[in-house]
Formats: structure tokens, C-alpha cells, sequence
């Protein structure tokens, strides 16, 4: 039987000072002054709209992501979280991630959104080497990367995540581990480290940069990964490692195929609805302007049929290292384990999911080929 699963809030913050060539997510360069207390007024009015589908539910954690959010000012950033605290319940643990950039502008600004609610940073590094950096579109430089690092802990975040990307234009095996060797003496609680991809509708993907070849990636990810092992950061999804205990709540919801709110320009949120054993995605609209002046920012809203299902939760599920529990198949989805039954076997076959009675989980060989994986699950 479906079940509700825990609910998370997700807010998009669309402006960034410039647009990077690799980045495919609704940014949105800034011109002239952000118009923050408009879009503040505009989250408030579409958090109200979405709250009646939720019923009272308790929001377990906060993800504040962009574009910049830190572009904002610790003001407006306590604004938005004290008008969702008047409006909904607000676990007491809850945990509040903020994504800011390691420029010295915003790290003027961490000690008022860690006072504003904040407590769990999310810093852009992507990389240490200034001349990467500047290929890359960014407009901080090494030292403020890892200066931005030790700031965050100064002023009393004892969790935060730096965003690390490798397989950069130039980049050599041996300075990516340098860059992530750089990344883990500054000692985060978790690290987002994953392979730069050229996106459509991206700078680099109508001007393509010399990347490493396969083998250098490959080296990359290998020696990496070990690197990471032994300093005690686990890989829990396929990008994420973390210190024990130290996992983003936030995309654990996401992975195991928990229930989120999405307000902002762009912003995507998915709902169970247990009584009527339906799930249900909702998007707003794109452009900052049109959701700033729109009364009802809604732009679009489906439901997840019960023959889409399986794939939607092994989509997300299979991304994590451990996999989840046989039963949250069932909890998450309303389905039986019995309607999988044929792809399973063909997963076990194949040696892409690993044997046991009690967790669907990849296996080695599935984590390498997981989209092979996860087609199997798709309806046909």
C-alpha cells in the first residue's frame, strides 16, 4: 500500500553573476539589481498554494538551490525561512542546506544565514586550479575557494558539502587528484565529487573543450575513489561520499523516493497522496519574470502512472550504493514487488542487482552499466 513518505522542501533561487558554459539549470545572469523582496513575496505566494496538498505534513528538510542563493543577503534569506516556519510545521532537527559560492562577497555573508536558520552549506568549488576555474566560467579563484572553506567552519558549520567536478578541459589524472586531495585537507563532512558532462543547450556543448580522454577518466575515477575511501569518506550515492553519519537528508528523500515541495522559477515537486494511491509531479514556470508576475506560478502538473512507477523508484533508489530496503518498493509506490517480478530475474541474470532477499541494490557491475540497469525497468 502507497504510504507517506518524508516530506522535503526544495527553493529555487534563479540569478547568478554570469552563466557558466557547462551549466544546464534554470540560471539566469544578472542584470541590474536582483529583485529580491518580489521574488521573496512570489515563494511565500506559491508555498500558500502548495500547502493545502500537503495537509500538515511535517517538513523534514530544506534545500535552498540555484542559480546563487547566496547572491540574497542573510536578510531575505531569514525572511523566506521564518514565512515558511509561520506557515507549516518545521522539524525541530530539520536540516536547512544553502548552495553559496566561495567568492569573498558571499562569504561576508555566511555568519548571517547561519544566524538566519542555516545550517548546512553547500559551497561551488568544482575545482582549485584558478586556470580550470577560469575555463570553467567562475569567477573565484583558488584562494577563495579555500578560504571559503575554512570561513564556514569559523563561524559554526560543522556540516558542509564542497561541489567538486574532475574530468576537466586539460585536466590531467594527476591534477584532478590534486584537486580533490586539496578538497579533502580542508576536511568537509561531505564532498560532491563527479565527472564534468556536456549538457545541450549549453556554452560547451556548441563549443566543445578538449577533455581527458576515456582512460584518463577512468584512472580519475579509480584512484579517486580510493582516495576518498581512505580518508573515511563513504560513496553512499554515485557521486556523493560523507563522512559516518553524515549523508545529505536532503537527496536521501530525493533518492529513496521521499515526497518534495518545489517553489521558485523552474522548481519541480513531487506528492504522494496515500487515500487515492496516486503521486503526483507539479513544475512552475521557468522564466523569474513570468513566476515573479503570475498569480498562480503553476506551469504544469501530472500524474505518475502505476506503469511508470517502478522505473520512477528505481531511478532514484538504484543511484545509492547500499540500494534501499525490499519494503520501501512497496511503501513509496503502492506496487507489489510481484508486478517487477520478470525484470528482477532478468537484473539477477545479468548480475546488475545483487542477490538478496531483504535490499534492492546494484551490484558492481550494476553501478557501472546502470542505465542498462534501469531500462529494464522502464515500460514497455
Amino acid at each position: 500500500m502507497l504510504s507517506l513518505p518524508p516530506l522535503s522542501l526544495y527553493i529555487h533561487i534563479p540569478w547568478c553573476v554570469r552563466k557558466c558554459p557547462y551549466c544546464d539549470f534554470n540560471s539566469h545572469a544578472v542584470t541590474g539589481e536582483i529583485p529580491q523582496q518580489r521574488y521573496i513575496d512570489a515563494l511565500m505566494r506559491d508555498l500558500d498554494q502548495e500547502l493545502p496538498g500537503v495537509q500538515g505534513r511535517e517538513i523534514e528538510t530544506i534545500f535552498i538551490g540555484g542559480g546563487t542563493p547566496s547572491l540574497f543577503n542573510a536578510a531575505g534569506i531569514q525572511q523566506i525561512l521564518s514565512g515558511i516556519a509561520a506557515r507549516t510545521p518545521l522539524a525541530a532537527n530539520a536540516e536547512i542546506t544553502m548552495e553559496a559560492n566561495p567568492g569573498t562577497f558571499e562569504q561576508e555573508r555566511f555568519a548571517g544565514f547561519r544566524a538566519a536558520g542555516v545550517n548546512r552549506l553547500s559551497i561551488g568549488v568544482q575545482s582549485f586550479d584558478s586556470a580550470r576555474l577560469q575555463q570553467l566560467g567562475r569567477i573565484h579563484n583558488s584562494q577563495d575557494a579555500i578560504l571559503a572553506a575554512s570561513k564556514a567552519r569559523e563561524i559554526g558549520f560543522d556540516n558542509f558539502n564542497l561541489d567538486l567536478m574532475h574530468g576537466l578541459p586539460q585536466q590531467t589524472p594527476e591534477a584532478a587528484l590534486a584537486d580533490l586531495q586539496q578538497a579533502i585537507d580542508l576536511q568537509p563532512t561531505h564532498l560532491s565529487w563527479y565527472q564534468l558532462t556536456i549538457e545541450p543547450n549549453t556554452e560547451f556543448f556548441s563549443k566543445p573543450p578538449n577533455l581527458p580522454e576515456d582512460e584518463a577518466l577512468w584512472a580519475i575515477q579509480e584512484q579517486g575513489q580510493a582516495l576518498l575511501q581512505l580518508h573515511g569518506y563513504h560513496q553512499y550515492e554515485i557521486s556523493a561520499y560523507s563522512q559516518p553519519n553524515r549523508q545529505s537528508r536532503h537527496n536521501m528523500n530525493y533518492w529513496q523516493f521521499g515526497d518534495y515541495l518545489g517553489i521558485g522559477a523552474g522548481a519541480h515537486g513531487k506528492i504522494s497522496w496515500s487515500a487515492q494511491n496516486r503521486i503526483t509531479r507539479r513544475w512552475k514556470q521557468r522564466q523569474p519574470k513570468a513566476y515573479m508576475n503570475a498569480l498562480n506560478p503553476l506551469s504544469g502538473e501530472q500524474d505518475i502512472s502505476l506503469e511508470e512507477r517502478p522505473f520512477e523508484f528505481m531511478m532514484n533508489a538504484l543511484r545509492l550504493t547500499d540500494g534501499v530496503e525490499t519494503a520501501l518498493f512497496n511503501q513509496r509506490t503502492g506496487l507489489t514487488l510481484d508486478t517487477i517480478a520478470p525484470m528482477l530475474q532478468q537484473a539477477h541474470q545479468r548480475s546488475l542487482l545483487l542477490n538478496e532477499t531483504e535490499r534492492l541494490a546494484p551490484s558492481p557491475q550494476g553501478r557501472l552499466f546502470l542505465n542498462d540497469l534501469l531500462e529494464l525497468f522502464l515500460d514497455d
